[in-house]
């Protein structure tokens, strides 16, 4: 999937409210597609935290599902806490 097909993104959450994201990073992982958005607005917050998505394509669309499967989610977080981890070490 192509970064540049979008850059930002609306998800709605259990209670209807809307929250605007810029897509952060994508990641292929075991044979899905993640996506870390940060969101747009956050009142008082600096730096919000990344929200992590699974990102799949139909067609020319694009749709961002929430994790639903735990185990999934902690797994996908481990990988990218490691990545982040690797490329740290190879600037020093």
């Amino acid at each position: 999937m192509s970064e540049e097909a979008f850059n930002y993104i609306e998800i709605t959450d259990e209670e209807g409210d809307v929250t605007i994201c810029e897509v952060y990073d994508i990641i292929d992982f075991e044979g899905k597609t993640y996506a870390t958005l940060r969101p747009v607005k956050n009142v008082g917050i600096e730096e919000p935290e990344l929200i992590l998505m699974e990102c799949y394509e139909e067609g020319e669309d694009y749709y961002f599902k929430s994790i639903e499967n735990e185990e999934e989610f902690d797994k996908v977080c481990e990988y990218i806490e490691n990545l982040e981890y690797d490329d740290d070490e190879e600037e020093e």
